[in-house]
């Protein structure tokens, strides 16, 4: 389709200068025919000769363009302007007949305007009137202006052939163009649609630069990060008991929906492994350290929260095993950028912060948010965090500090807005951030009836 519309759209040195041959013959014919006309019953050398060289002008124009094919757009404008200046010698030796003076006037104002516009005009004009100006010099019209039948037959005719035929052409040229959007918007579609696609299989970063237009290389730089990772406890287990496309279903499910909530929070997706998944903060875009992290933590809590909804689902398709998820968030001076090589290249981040985030999520408990000392200092005014202790870290030789994410501290105490409890027989969830106003009356009839059921079996 690419090959059709340039073979198409695309207009080629030569094909103007056939172009510019085809309309050239036509106006100089008809401005022949009007010349020996004129001359038909007297031998006026002067006008024959001037009609056989505007016979043979334009076959030398179009030698000439070819030529200077270089210099295309500059060659076409001087022979336009020796046109219309050809157009004003004819219109003295046929001492300005009438209508064909009038026909070729309007030619050469139609001919400049859709060639040039305003400028264009203008040049053709002066060079037209400087083509009467130089016939002065070799023949006196005599400026009767009539209107002699033979003379504006011969000029009807051949303007009006031009007319036509420049009709017929301007037409085929819209059909082409026509064709062209066609094809254009097509391939316009398909590319939007395979740019969606491929945004799904690169990194944000990358796919960024690549419709910037700008080129993407290897290189990198140290930014600090805030950096999350998480995984789904039991997630081995279960995969060894359900067959493929359930599993996939609910693995999916899981992915896209914790995607969601990292696009809210503005976190950038570096990976899937499996059911891990990677997220970090402050690249390409910083809020600061403080509020990067922040937003690492905000969503790690909304995404344990969101992870409750998902097993009540999954229970009523009949997965008994609860999975819940471990989180380990490290903030700190990462490398970022593009690693890999030219053919084949990743926006990933690298650096000892990265492993401690990794170690945080494998020490961490089923639904556990384990920070690093970094990171609690940078949250701890906003989320209620419980010091963990020390815990040794494979690659470190030292201890390090860590500590557990609860909630937002205005989601604690008196003003929690989320609730939940779980035992055999018992299942409650509720969070009142997404509680509608219509539905609250509904929600406290229903816990009235079971906290009065409670107590009558009790």
């Amino acid at each position: 389709m690419l090959n059709k519309r340039e073979n198409e759209g695309s207009v080629s040195p030569d094909s103007t200068a056939r172009n510019q041959y085809l309309f050239r013959t036509l106006s100089c014919i008809a401005a022949a025919a009007t010349l020996y006309t004129t001359a038909a019953d007297s031998l006026n050398w002067t006008i024959y000769g001037y009609a056989l060289f505007m016979l043979v002008y334009p076959g030398i124009s179009y030698q000439v363009t070819k030529a200077f094919e270089t210099q295309l757009k500059n060659s076409v404008q001087w022979f336009n302007a020796a046109d219309a200046a050809l157009i004003g010698g004819a219109l003295t030796l046929i001492d300005f007949s009438l209508l064909p003076t009038i026909m070729f006037v309007a030619l050469v104002q139609f001919n400049a305007l859709v060639a040039g516009g305003g400028i264009k005009w203008r040049n053709d004009n002066i060079a037209f009137v400087a083509g009467i100006a130089t016939m002065t010099l070799f023949h006196e019209p005599v400026l009767t202006f009539t209107n002699d039948l033979a003379i504006s037959k011969a000029a009807l005719i051949g303007i009006t052939s031009y007319f036509c035929i420049y009709g017929l052409f301007m037409h085929d040229a819209v059909r082409r163009e026509r064709e062209n959007s066609k094809v254009f918007k097509e391939e316009h579609i398909a590319l939007q649609r395979n740019n969606y696609k491929l945004s799904k299989y690169i990194s944000p970063q990358i796919h960024q630069q690549i419709m910037s237009g700008r080129d993407v290389r290897l290189g990198t730089q140290r930014k600090k990060l805030t950096v999350f990772f998480s995984d789904l406890k039991e997630f081995s287990t279960l995969a060894e008991e359900l067959e493929a496309e359930p599993l996939t279903e609910l693995l999916n499910t899981y992915l896209t929906e914790m995607s969601q909530i990292a696009q809210r929070y503005e976190g950038t997706i570096d990976k899937f492994i499996g059911d891990a998944v990677m997220v970090f903060f402050g690249d390409p875009e910083s809020d600061g350290a403080k509020m990067d992290a922040m937003k690492a933590v905000g969503m790690a809590i909304a995404m344990r929260k969101h992870l409750r909804k998902l097993q009540k689902q999954w229970r009523l398709q009949g997965v008994s095993k609860p999975l819940e998820m471990r989180i380990g968030i490290n903030t700190g001076y990462c490398t970022v950028g593009n690693f890999g090589t030219e053919s084949r290249m990743d926006y990933t981040v690298l650096g000892t912060e990265v492993n401690l985030a990794s170690r945080l999520e494998a020490a961490a408990q089923p639904g556990q948010i384990l920070v690093s000392h970094t990171t609690y200092a940078l949250i701890k005014d906003r989320i209620m965090c419980r010091k963990v202790g020390q815990i040794e870290v494979k690659g470190f030789s030292q201890a390090v500090t860590v500590y557990e994410a609860m909630d937002w501290r205005k989601n604690l105490g008196g003003n929690k807005s989320f609730i939940e409890q779980y035992a055999d027989g018992f299942s409650l969830h509720m969070d009142l951030d997404e509680l509608k106003p219509k539905d609250r009356a509904e929600a406290l009839k229903a816990l009235e009836s079971a906290a009065e059921h409670l107590r009558h079996k009790g």
